[in-house]
């Protein structure tokens, strides 16, 4: 055991501090602040990771971890001991410290957005299934917590979650559609014996892998989305109408008659929003786009979305995409960010100006010195929290030339 006294949040979600032999301490459901007694749990050659044992002194920002679920190990949410007020200003922390070292940038103009709501948001949980029974696995391990209740989940997916009887599965991906109330549930490997509420949509992960096709349908920014079984969506409706909101907001005056590439472009949702979806009041409208998605689902249900507007859709990775030259680029790669070749490609378009939707604060800092070396500079990010009472962010910046 060894007494410690955190400095900051970091990417990851651990607390930074250090021992007294100089070497760095992560430490697992700390705040800034504290001083905390803990258990080393893993041990390296210039750092260790530790978890809390005892809190000595106790940061004004804590909290009892309002779900119970939390006491029994479950790993799904790893803030909750944090205040739901509290939490936007620890990510914006982690977010500048990422950019700070990372992206070398020395003031990096991070700001909170609107708080989001804390409870019953969630609308896609991912889950392991023992003895029939869906649930979460405990942090960093394997064995499974099987929830009596969820606080984050949606009223509509809480159900399947933890009523469901999902049989001889070994894992289930549920999601619900807060617009149409239309429910899907993915089972691998096969649907025999399972047992869920009569709206919801069933299909085995085998059936997909064969051809079969299933979607649900979701109405986001005043338009209805398809989204495919194997399609990705961000995992609450409001927080893909904040993220659109924050989008137009960076573009700004520069969004009015643009031409839009939207990279990493999923269903559409931007592309498509950006051209006719409902926006904040006082921001134009792009003219066209070229959306870009590599994940054949996704395409598919792109192609549907935006049917109705001028917007290509080309299925590649942005890595190996042929660029093509445009006003405005709006990107939104997964947690492992742009990286080295996609900024290449992303700068080859020659826009003036390049928003980027990053999930992972380390990743975002990586890119922005990425995008530096192009002669992109930070002009502002927004964190738009779509995941209280985790550690992770969200973070829409604009990098203009």
């Amino acid at each position: 055991m060894i007494d410690v006294v955190p400095t900051l949040l970091v990417a990851g979600g651990e607390a930074l501090a250090r021992g007294d032999d100089g070497r760095v301490v992560f430490v697992r459901g700390a705040l800034p602040g504290e001083s905390v007694r803990v258990r080393v749990t893993d041990e390296r050659k210039g750092f260790v990771r530790a978890e809390v044992v005892e809190v000595l002194v106790a940061s004004p920002d804590r909290m009892t971890p309002p779900c119970p679920m939390v006491a029994q190990g479950c790993g799904g949410c790893d803030l909750q001991h944090a205040q739901p007020s509290a939490q936007p200003a620890l990510k914006v922390a982690v977010v500048v410290d990422a950019l700070r070292r990372l992206g070398g940038l020395d003031d990096p103009p991070v700001r909170a957005g609107v708080a989001a709501t804390a409870e019953g948001f969630r609308t896609t949980v991912r889950a392991a299934v023992v003895d029939g029974r869906a649930g979460y696995r405990r942090h960093h391990r394997h064995d499974v917590v099987v929830p009596e209740s969820c606080l984050v989940a949606h009223p509509l997916l809480e159900e399947m979650l933890v009523e469901g009887d999902f049989a001889e599965a070994t894992e289930v991906t549920l999601r619900v559609a807060p617009g149409t109330g239309e429910r899907l549930a993915v089972v691998d490997p096969g649907v025999d014996g399972v047992i869920v509420p009569r709206d919801v949509l069933v299909v085995g992960s085998r059936a997909l892998k064969e051809g079969r096709r299933a979607w649900i349908h979701d109405e986001v920014a005043g338009r209805r989305w398809r989204i495919s079984a194997r399609s990705f969506f961000q995992t609450r409706a409001d927080g893909a109408t904040a993220l659109i909101d924050a989008v137009a907001r960076a573009l700004g005056d520069d969004l009015a008659g643009a031409r839009v590439v939207d990279a990493y472009a999923g269903v559409g949702l931007f592309a498509g929003s950006l051209l006719a979806g409902e926006l904040p009041p006082g921001v134009g409208r792009a003219t066209s786009a070229v959306a870009v998605e590599r994940s054949a689902s996704s395409v598919a249900d792109a192609r549907h979305n935006l049917q109705d507007l001028p917007v290509r859709v080309i299925k590649s990775d942005v890595d190996a995409w042929r660029s093509s030259s445009a006003d405005v680029v709006v990107a939104d790669p997964s947690r492992a960010g742009l990286g080295r070749r996609a900024v290449e490609v992303l700068a080859s378009t020659e826009a003036h100006v390049l928003v980027l939707v990053s999930c992972d604060a380390a990743s975002l800092g990586r890119d922005a010195a990425l995008l530096a070396g192009h002669g992109y500079r930070l002009e502002g990010a927004e964190l738009v929290d779509l995941f209280p009472q985790t550690h992770h962010v969200e973070v829409v910046s604009r990098f203009a030339r």
